[in-house]
């Protein structure tokens, strides 16, 4: 199935578009606070995090190693299960265990971004909300992107249709 135009949701006022996101896509800085919970644990807590926004992607955060609690709770994975992306790398995961409960490769970084324009991302942290109890931008309890592999976080000022949900392969 190909992705029609007709089909994009127009963005209200204080939304953004994904289909309004670059591709190549971009990372850029916010302030928007970030907290990931784990078996009732704040695994993550930053103002400092990053967002690569993509084309029909809605943003993924990636998260400062300094404000996330690595030592703690976030476990290399013992396969060694890695993805690549064409700008970004090769990503390695991290399983989440919090007093007893995990999330396999539940989390991934990239230790040497392919392109420069990525560079800024080195060594931070994004986090599969689908695998969490809960993550929030700004209070907000976010909403996580369809399918397996994606791991956009939607916001109500976000807007789609996003990569990942059912027939959108092809895009």
């Amino acid at each position: 199935m190909s992705y029609s135009t007709s089909h994009r949701i127009p963005p209200g006022p204080g939304q953004e578009s994904v289909w309004d996101y670059p591709r190549p896509p971009r990372v850029e800085d916010t302030s928007k606070h970030i907290e990931v919970i784990f078996n009732g644990v704040v695994i993550a807590d930053t103002r400092r995090a990053k967002r690569i926004l993509e084309t029909s992607h809605p943003p993924t955060y990636y998260l400062p190693p300094e404000d996330v609690r690595l030592k703690e709770f976030f476990k290399p994975v013992s396969n060694m299960k890695s993805s690549y992306c064409e700008w970004k790398g090769i990503a390695n995961y991290y399983t989440v265990e919090v007093n007893g409960k995990r999330a396999e490769n539940a989390a991934w970084y990239y230790l040497k971004p392919t392109e420069p324009q990525f560079s800024s991302i080195k060594d931070h942290i994004a986090i599969y909300a689908s695998q969490m109890d809960e993550c929030r931008v700004d209070g907000e309890r976010i909403i996580s992107q369809p399918g397996e592999f994606y791991g956009g976080w939607i916001t109500k000022d976000i807007v789609g249709p996003f990569k990942g949900e059912s027939g959108t392969m092809g895009w």
